[in-house]
């Protein structure tokens, strides 16, 4: 995609990391092999006080492979896993890969219809899920209206410390589903029920897919990005070349952000398992019990999104926490806002960087280095092994740096394509070059600058408003927490800037104050004429905010007037 000679990046990289060096790739389930070879009696998972041990942990890999094959697992089957940060996500998914199957993420938070479509489309005729009132009836669901055949159960109590787990059976056991005792139903015990020997499967790992992540990618239309072994595998191994301080069975990885996210995936999964690390799993994300794992557990790894990194940089009792554990946190999913990222690091003594990727590349692209330079609101450098391009909005060839247009990424990590999906595959994905929909620029010294989602340009007047830039300046208003911007249908200019804002605790703006705020920092056009103040805004699993939701308010039309008088203070975050 792009000669030697136009790589600005390259006199700004950081000395301890080679952008032309090898990048290993194979089969992912080698990631978790070769940690539980060199350090088999390190602690691989911690749930909640229970651990496990890498020994113990392929062990349990190596049985549920061998289960899942006698199930008719094979190469290339796809099997779902709907389940939450938990020991049976780590088995089950290497279990899995090492069965030659394919893994598809599923979020538990799913609704019905949007389970049925996926499982339809990757054709998932095996899911695994836990016994929880909460997430098993969607999945049983399925049993009747989808080609789903069979449910792997997994009990919550067993992967609990013993006192836990009998308090839990007895406490919480309204929040326990009933399970049929029949053929459609397989217990996580009599999966694991054998001595392990799982029949060996070549695996082609350029060309096998691991994981159907799926994605709305520009259009909104739910697809299965295919990655490749090879593409998970390099994107690791991008990143651990990235982060070249790590020290192998030494760190602590505190994984909050759920697996079944690309992020998570990568950057907490298979990253932690790639360096023999121990994962600190939570099942969701909890601001106390997040600020006190740390304190008590003392992790070194630390990925998120920005509004988890937010919420701990403006609780009360963060201060009376010791968070001097943590080393690194990568932040992605979300710009990072400046504020937020000084204050954290102010408070954990660690760095905090931002980075940038999607599902299509595994996901991580770009990323802010550890040591060295980090360009305020830049996404970073192109990690190992990776081009990064700005091409002309039409379409058109690379353009210069500090020159607008899309992001384009080409490197290891991207997907081999859409599943079944090979009109959208060759709209986005040409010869190795994949589309990214964000708009951007690239300066002189490869920092990679993103302006705005194609798809969430605001023609205001046939002027172009992004509603990235927008938020970034709101967001420096001292009583603003979080704000999204969306466009509104607008009588005379076609479309306007609507701002939804949520205020830090104990704040109070009005409408008016913010206009006087942004008067200097904003030009006319894109100034918001809609503001409405709100306790909360919408999110995605993994803590994003999210536009979608308020987009789809204002088709309904209730998507609320501007705030005109002053606020009352925020809830708390």
């Amino acid at each position: 995609m792009s000669t030697k000679t136009n790589r600005p990046w390259l006199r700004a990289y950081p000395e301890t990391v080679a952008w032309d060096g090898p990048i290993r790739t194979g089969p992912v389930f080698g990631l978790m092999e070769r940690s539980a070879e060199r350090f088999p009696d390190r602690p691989c998972l911690d749930f909640l006080g229970r651990r496990y041990t890498y020994a113990e942990t392929l062990d349990l890999v190596n049985r549920a492979a061998r289960g899942f094959q006698d199930l008719g697992v094979g190469r290339g089957t796809r099997v779902g896993l709907c389940l939450p940060n938990s020991p049976y996500f780590v088995i089950c998914y290497y279990a899995i890969l090492k069965a030659g199957g394919t893994v598809v993420n599923f979020n538990p938070l799913y609704a019905r219809d949007e389970m049925a479509y996926q499982v339809e489309d990757s054709v998932v005729r095996i899911m695994v899920t836990l016994d929880l009132k909460q997430i098993y009836p969607k999945v049983a669901r399925l049993l009747r209206s989808t080609g789903l055949e069979k449910i792997v159960v997994c009990p919550m109590r067993d992967i609990l410390p013993a006192l836990k787990g009998m308090l839990f059976s007895v406490l919480k056991r309204s929040q326990l589903a009933p399970i049929p005792d029949d053929e459609a139903h397989l217990a996580f015990a009599t999966l694991t029920g054998n001595g392990g020997g799982v029949a060996a499967v070549t695996i082609a790992p350029e060309t096998d897919i691991a994981v159907l992540q799926y994605t709305g990618g520009t259009t909104g239309t739910p697809k299965g990005a295919m990655l490749t072994h090879a593409n998970v595998t390099a994107n690791t191994e991008q990143i651990r070349l990235w982060s070249p301080n790590l020290e192998p069975g030494q760190e602590r990885m505190l994984a909050v952000i759920p697996f079944f996210h690309v992020f998570a995936m990568t950057v907490a999964m298979n990253l932690g398992i790639a360096t023999g690390a121990e994962l600190i799993l939570l099942p969701r994300f909890e601001l106390d019990q997040v600020i006190k794992t740390i304190d008590e557990k003392k992790p070194t790894l630390f990925p998120g999104v920005p509004t988890i990194f937010s919420a701990i940089v403006h609780a009360p009792d963060a201060a009376k926490a010791d968070l001097a554990s943590l080393k690194f946190g990568i932040s992605g999913g979300a710009p990072l806002p400046g504020e937020v990222k000084a204050r954290f690091e102010e408070m954990t003594g660690c760095v905090l960087v931002e980075g940038y990727g999607l599902s299509e590349c595994s996901p991580v692209a770009t990323c802010n280095p550890l040591m060295g330079v980090n360009k305020a609101g830049s996404i970073g450098l192109p990690l190992p092994g990776t081009v990064i391009e700005v091409h002309a909005l039409n379409g058109g060839e690379a353009v210069a740096p500090g020159g607008k247009g899309e992001i384009c990424v080409c490197g290891p990590q991207v997907m081999a394509g859409y599943w079944n999906n090979p009109g959208e595959t060759a709209e986005i994905l040409r010869d190795g070059v994949l589309r990214t929909g964000d708009v951007g620029y690239m300066d002189e010294d490869g920092y990679v600058f993103i302006i705005d989602r194609l798809k969430d340009l605001i023609l205001c007047s046939g002027y172009k408003v992004y509603p990235r830039v927008v938020e970034e300046a709101i967001h420096e208003h001292p009583a603003v927490e979080e704000v999204t911007v969306i466009g509104v249908e607008d009588a005379y200019r076609g479309q306007t800037p609507k701002a939804f804002i949520k205020l830090k605790k104990d704040q109070a703006l009005t409408e008016g104050e913010l206009m006087v705020f942004l008067k200097d920092r904003l030009s006319a056009i894109e100034m918001p004429k809609q503001v409405v103040f709100r306790e909360t805004l919408p999110k995605t699993m993994i803590g994003k905010l999210s536009k979608k939701e308020l987009v789809e308010e204002e088709r309904a039309g209730g998507g609320g007037e501007g705030s005109p008088g002053p606020r009352r203070k925020a809830a708390a975050p």
